[in-house]
């Protein structure tokens, strides 16, 4: 399984994607920021990341994924620092042939990502 993973302080831009031709599902997932955490309005979320260790985690995870649930390709791009509403903090790129497979591996990966890897959702902006 190709894997491609970026971490960045910049608004996210999904790549151009030219899927392969055994590729049968493309889903993609964009985790945005909403309007409020809990009952409090806020107009950003900040994000810390521990660099290093977080794009190893990241792929380590996705390998693991990736023999439990064949796809063809990740992407997964995560932003830091201050990423203001309606903004995604995370997008999401699974290529696979079924779409039974990608969408168990988007799963997963998006449950083990919150409690596994070094990105932390640290301070909310409020409005």
């Amino acid at each position: 399984m190709d894997i491609a993973i970026a971490l960045t302080p910049d608004p996210i831009q999904p790549p151009i994607h030219s899927p392969g031709r055994e590729t049968g599902a493309v889903l993609e997932f964009q985790g945005l920021v909403r309007g409020s955490e809990g009952e409090v309005a806020i107009s950003a979320l900040q994000y810390e990341v521990y660099e290093p260790m977080a794009g190893k985690v990241l792929r380590e995870i996705l390998e693991k994924l990736g023999a439990a649930h064949p796809c063809q390709a990740v992407t997964v791009i995560h932003r830091y620092g201050l990423v203001p509403v309606g903004e995604p903090a995370i997008f999401v790129r699974v290529e696979s042939a079924h779409r039974g497979e990608g969408l168990a591996l988007l799963e997963e990966f998006m449950k083990q990502l919150k409690t596994a890897v070094p990105i932390w959702k640290v301070a909310s902006v409020k409005c």
